[in-house]
């Protein structure tokens, strides 16, 4: 389950220990699932949160003391939300199970198994948002239903929706063709009613075809009846519907007043775009239709490619505008010549192609895929009086039950058009969503691989962001970030690349490259006469490292750097699950002169409390009661009482991620005493700031 911090996961914990609480919230943050965590202190929080704020989670401990599990199953089915319930145990026995169970939870997890709470979480959070999709879905097929409902009854087209056999609805048109003036006319009557009777016999033998599932004829011809008993030539076309929720045949009469073979040629080339001679896009669009509806209901494989002629406008160019059409017309008679009589092939958009080949796995996809580029780059082009060396860029989706949806596999196939494309064409990119994990795992090892070599050869790089102070110190200091150097430029920010690291142990040498190259920095800044303050990142792993305060003893010493300009940021959430590891770490490198910061300071349950068993020199106040600083009065209230918190308590304090002026005067007001931000200015690889 992959949620972004814009969804993160309002989760309400119901624990008496603010500790064990915070242990869950951090498991699940170091899991990379971003937590907004609510912990109610009475009953009667508890039911003001439950009514009156969003809450998608609640974890509820089951244990004596505090707010028992029957009242929070209580207030929650009083509410009326759908909340899942995880009941948390110390212990596990079939009396604490059958009451669990028998109050309505969801889930029972262990305390002291963290990958068990981890996969509840993950599950009912998935069950949760998979419902409300079905909800909002419900919401818009019944939408979408009440307008298709009125766009059937202002057709044209003669329609009726029958169930074994039987009218279920019927539109204007439809009545009107037969001499009915009202539905209750026919409803309930046989289609049969509708046949001439020497076409009654093969008409019966089709419904029961039908109703045994098989597929309906693209168009069937016969005579119909109306009331009055006339006959009249008619042709019919089935389409499997639905109607209220019912299995059913939406059927199309149409009365016959041309020619039948005419008729056929017309739709023929109704469905065929005239510059190439292929299907046209809306044709295309309801086979592909088919095709991923197969894949959902019935497991079918079926692939999909859009393929797009190399440097399009330099050939327009060289052949001229007039002769565009004689391109494509040229590229789609390449194309059938390679796709075979099993591969439907369609003019998508202006110079784009698609082909569509039903029962295909994914050997076969990568097949036709390679054959026709190798096809196209073979081949000299003849258009009209030119000719033209022309290859092709080709997006392909293997279209499976993993990836059932027409917009997905679209998106997935331009996707790999423009990729194509972009690295000079003349190749393919095929996506498989089954082979999206073995995929990954690739990924991972090509990231490890390229950490290490980072590592060994020096590959990352430090930028500089200034602190600026607000109550008149003019001292410089910055923050620094770590950026890995991909070359040609570009640089790739820490996000990408952390979480692989953390689950290949190399966050600690990590640490200890920035941390060294930061001690390096200051000494140089200090050599040339401007004395610098550096704030430096310190992941969870660095706390367990027992040779990291020697190692950074070791760095100071060597570059002449006093502990004072040195300050580490360690996370809150870290601490207060890994707090004796912080409080020796915070002694060995206060013993250097070095001084602790704790960054995303107040997003925690508790976080004052933390100040009792640590005390950092800095509190870097979390970002997300910074943003939309102005129009919000709670984030204004909450800086209010960290800063006055952190003065009693002889802390100073930082803003981060600042964005315009307003925001920086309500920060003054509030007796912070740093900010820094993408406002005031960004991050770079130079220290240049005028702090003066």
């Amino acid at each position: 389950m992959a949620h972004s911090q814009d969804n993160a996961l309002r989760l309400m914990i119901v624990d008496d220990s603010v500790e064990a609480a915070e242990a869950i919230v951090s498991g699940l943050r170091n899991a990379g699932i971003a937590v907004r965590p609510l912990r109610p202190r009475s009953a009667d929080d508890l039911a003001d949160m439950v009514g009156n704020q969003v809450v998608d989670l609640i974890m509820a401990a089951q244990q004596p003391g505090g707010i028992p599990l029957a009242d929070v199953m209580q207030h929650v089915g009083n509410s009326g939300k759908d909340l899942p319930v995880i009941a948390i145990a110390d212990t596990l026995d079939e009396a604490s199970f059958t009451e669990a169970c028998a109050a309505g939870v969801r889930k029972i997890a262990l305390r002291h198994r963290a990958p068990q709470i981890l996969a509840a979480v993950r599950e009912e959070w998935s069950d949760l948002e998979a419902r409300r999709a079905t909800r909002r879905l419900e919401a818009r097929v019944r939408e979408t239903e009440r307008r298709c409902d009125a766009l059937i009854e202002s057709s044209r087209d003669p329609i009726a929706y029958v169930h074994e056999g039987m009218h279920i609805r019927a539109n204007s048109a439809y009545l009107e063709m037969f001499g009915h003036e009202e539905f209750e006319d026919i409803e309930g009557m046989s289609l049969l009613d509708m046949v001439a009777p020497q076409h009654l016999d093969d008409f019966k033998q089709l419904l029961k075809r039908l109703s045994k599932g098989e597929a309906p004829p693209p168009r069937y011809e016969l005579e119909a009846r109306d009331i009055e008993g006339n006959s009249f030539p008619a042709s019919m076309e089935f389409t499997p519907a639905q109607y209220e929720g019912e299995p059913c045949l939406q059927v199309v009469f149409r009365r016959q007043e041309l020619d039948p073979e005419l008729v056929l040629e017309i739709e023929e080339l109704r469905q065929r775009d005239q510059a190439t001679g292929l299907l046209n896009r809306p044709t295309f669009l309801r086979a592909l239709e088919d095709a991923v509806d197969d894949a959902a209901q019935d497991h079918g494989q079926h692939g999909l490619l859009l393929i797009e002629p190399d440097h399009y406008q330099r050939l327009l160019q060289d052949i001229g505008l007039d002769s565009a059409d004689n391109l494509l017309k040229a590229v789609a008679t390449r194309l059938e010549s390679v796709i075979g009589g099993n591969a439907q092939a369609a003019r998508f958009a202006e110079h784009t192609l698609a082909v569509l080949v039903r029962d295909s796995d994914y050997e076969q996809t990568e097949a036709l895929a390679r054959g026709i580029c190798e096809a196209f780059a073979a081949d000299v082009f003849s258009i009209g009086a030119r000719s033209a060396a022309v290859t092709a860029s080709i997006g392909a989706v293997q279209i499976g039950e993993k990836i059932a949806s027409v917009s997905q596999v679209l998106a997935k196939a331009s996707q790999g058009v423009q990729s194509s494309i972009g690295v000079g064409g003349n190749r393919f990119e095929l996506f498989d969503p089954s082979a999206v994990d073995r995929a990954e795992e690739e990924h991972i090892r090509a990231w490890v691989a390229r950490l290490r070599d980072a590592l060994d050869n020096e590959s990352f790089v430090l930028h500089y962001q200034p602190v600026i102070n607000l109550q008149g110190d003019t001292g410089a200091v910055y923050e620094s970030f770590l950026r890995l150097n991909a070359g040609d430029g570009e640089l790739v920010k820490p996000l990408t690349f952390l979480q692989i690291a953390e689950e290949n142990g190399l966050l600690s040498e990590i640490d200890r490259y920035v941390i060294g190259h930061t001690i390096e920095v200051i000494g140089q800044r200090m050599q040339s006469g401007h004395p610098t303050t550096l704030l430096a990142k310190v992941s969870q792993d660095s706390l367990d490292d027992d040779d990291l305060p020697q190692f950074i003893a070791q760095q100071l010493s060597q570059h002449g750097v006093p502990g004072e300009y040195l300050v580490l940021q360690l996370p809150e959430a870290k601490v207060f699950t890994h707090l004796k590891a912080a409080q020796q770490f915070a002694s060995a490198i206060g013993k250097l002169d070095c001084r602790i910061a704790l960054e995303q300071f107040g997003a925690g349950l508790d976080s004052f409390q933390l100040l009792t068993h640590l005390k950092p020199n800095l509190l870097k106040i979390d970002r997300s009661f910074v943003e939309d600083l102005p129009k919000n009065a709670d984030n204004q209230a909450r800086i209010r009482e960290i800063t006055a918190k952190a003065r009693e308590l002889g802390i100073q304090t930082i803003a981060e991620f600042v964005q315009d002026a307003a925001s920086i005067s309500i920060l003054f007001g509030a007796g912070v005493d740093y900010v820094e931000g993408h406002f005031l200015a960004g991050a770079g690889p130079e220290m240049t700031y005028d702090f003066e």
